[in-house]
C-alpha cells in the first residue's frame, strides 16, 4: 500500500515552524507496513489543496492530510474535502455536543467560532478529538482513503493513534513491512558506503539498504518488503559481521536513552560540566523520561569565574594552559562529580565558532572529560566548522565515551 501525507499551512513553507507531523506519521505507517512514497507541503488555498488532493487520489492509495481544519478563516481545508468528494457541510449535533462539553469542562462559553468546528462534510466518518476542537475526518473513495487530522502536533498524534492506525492494521492485516537499525560510530558515510558497497550490490529485490548520518554516527537501516521480511533476521546478521570490528550499537534508542537504561541498571548517577556545548548534554539527558533517576545535574561554567568559584578550576592553571585543554577539562568534570556527589561526570570545554578559533585551537577543537569512581581522563577532538554541528557532536560524543566507561567498569 502506498501512501502520500500533505501538510497545510503557510507558516511551514515560511519556515516558522518544523513539521514534525509528517515525521511521526511517516513513522507510524512504515510501522505497520505502508508505504509512504512522497510528503507535499502547500499553503492555505483553495486551488493548491484541491490540486494536490486530486494528485495525491490517483497517486496512492491512502492519503493523510494535516492542518487548515482551524475555525478561522484561512482555515479551508475541510470547505476544500467537502467540495473535492462532493458532500456538503452540515451541522453535527454529535460534534457540537462534544464541543459544549469539552468547553464547559475547561471554564469556556461556546462562541460562533468554536461551532463552526461542529459543521462538517455529510459524507465522511468523523474521528473523535479528544485533545481539541477540530474533528479528524475519514473520506472514502473507491478502495481509496483520504484522512484529514488536525494539525496540533499532539492532536494529530492523539487520533493517528487511538483511531487512524489501529483500523489500518484491522482492515489491511496483510501488509508486511519490517525493518532493523544500527548505528556505526566514527566512521563517515562514504567510508562506510565503500566498505559495504559489494554486501549492498547483493541483496536480494525486496530489501534495502539506508544510510542515516547523525553527529558522530551514521544509522544503517535495513528494510524488507513481502516476502523478503522472512529474510530479514538474516540479513541484518550478515550486516553485522560485514561490520566486524567496527563500533556498532543495535537498536534505534538514542544513546541518552540507552545510557540512561545502563545507569538505571547498575544504580549510579550522572553529572555534567559545559562550556561549548552550553547546557545541550544536559538537555539530552533529562529528555529522556525518568531521568531524575539517575542524573544529579550539571553546570554551564560558560565563563572562566565560574569555572574557578563553582567547579574548582585552578585559576593559574587556567591562565597558563587556556579554558580550552586538558588539564582544566579534567578538573571541571571532577569539580562537578565532588560537589553534586555523582558516580560519574562528563565535561566539555571547546571553541564551538564561528570566531574565537586561533592556530593552535582552531573552530572545532574540543577536549572532553570524563570523571568515573576510578579514574579522569580527556580526549581532544577537531569537530567543523559549524557551530550547530560542534555542539551536536561534542554532545553526542561526550556520551558515547561516559557510555564506554560504564559499561566496563564494575561497582
Amino acid at each position: 500500500m502506498k501512501a502520500i501525507i500533505i501538510t497545510i499551512g503557510d507558516e511551514i513553507l515560511m519556515g516558522q515552524i518544523l513539521d514534525t507531523n509528517s515525521r511521526y506519521m511517516a513513522r507510524q505507517l512504515t510501522d505497520i507496513g505502508v508505504e509512504v512514497t512522497e510528503i507535499l507541503s502547500i499553503p492555505d488555498r483553495r486551488d493548491e489543496i484541491y490540486n494536490t488532493v486530486e494528485y495525491a487520489m490517483e497517486e496512492a492509495d491512502l492519503i493523510l492530510v494535516t492542518g487548515g481544519l482551524g475555525p478561522t478563516k484561512d482555515d479551508v481545508t475541510k470547505k476544500v474535502l467537502a467540495e473535492y468528494f462532493g458532500s456538503r457541510l452540515v451541522l453535527n449535533n454529535q460534534v457540537l455536543g462534544w464541543l459544549e462539553n469539552m468547553l464547559k469542562g475547561r471554564g469556556l462559553v461556546m462562541n460562533e467560532e468554536n461551532r463552526s468546528q461542529a459543521l462538517l462534510p455529510d459524507n465522511c466518518r468523523i474521528l473523535r478529538n479528544l485533545k481539541g476542537t477540530a474533528s479528524g475526518m475519514w473520506f472514502e473513495k473507491g478502495w481509496k482513503s483520504l484522512i484529514s487530522l488536525p494539525g496540533v502536533p499532539f492532536e494529530m498524534e492523539h487520533l493517528m493513534d487511538t483511531c487512524v492506525i489501529p483500523e489500518l492494521k484491522q482492515k489491511y492485516p496483510h501488509l508486511q513491512l519490517k525493518y532493523r537499525m544500527l548505528k556505526v560510530y566514527d566512521v563517515p558515510e562514504s567510508q562506510l558506503a565503500h566498505r559495504l558497497r559489494e554486501w549492498e550490490e547483493n541483496l536480494r529485490e525486496g530489501l534495502k539498504l539506508a544510510y542515516l548520518p547523525a553527529p558522530g554516527l551514521v544509522k544503517l537501516r535495513i528494510t524488507a518488503k513481502g516476502e523478503e521480511v522472512a529474510l530479514l533476521e538474516e540479513t541484518y546478521e550478515s550486516l553485522k559481521r560485514e561490520l566486524a570490528g567496527l563500533k556498532v550499537v543495535e537498536g534505534e534508542d538514542t544513546i541518552e536513552k540507552q545510557l540512561g537504561a545502563l545507569l538505571r541498571k547498575k544504580a549510579v548517577t550522572l553529572a555534567v560540566a559545559e562550556s561549548c556545548t552550553g547546557g545541550y548534554i544536559a538537555h539530552l539527558i533529562t529528555s529522556v523520561a525518568g531521568s531524575s533517576d539517575y542524573f544529579k545535574g550539571g553546570v554551564v561554567s560558560y565563563a572562566n569565574e565560574v569555572k574557578v568559584g563553582v567547579l574548582g578550576v585552578d585559576p593559574e592553571l587556567l591562565a597558563r594552559e587556556g579554558a580550552v585543554s586538558e588539564p582544566v577539562v579534567l578538573q571541571m568534570a571532577e569539580g562537578v562529580r565532588k560537589i553534586t556527589g555523582a558516580d560519574y561526570a562528563v565535561a566539555t570545554s571547546g571553541v564551538a565558532g564561528p570566531g574565537g578559533g586561533t592556530p593552535e585551537k582552531p573552530v572545532g577543537t574540543v577536549w572532553i572529560a570524563v570523571a568515573t569512581p576510578q579514574k579522569s581522563y580527556a580526549r581532544l577532538f577537531t569537530f567543523s566548522f559549524t557551530r550547530e554541528r560542534n555542539i551536536a557532536k561534542a554532545a553526542a560524543k561526550a556520551l558515547e565515551m561516559l557510555m564506554e566507561d560504564v559499561l566496563n567498569e564494575s561497582r
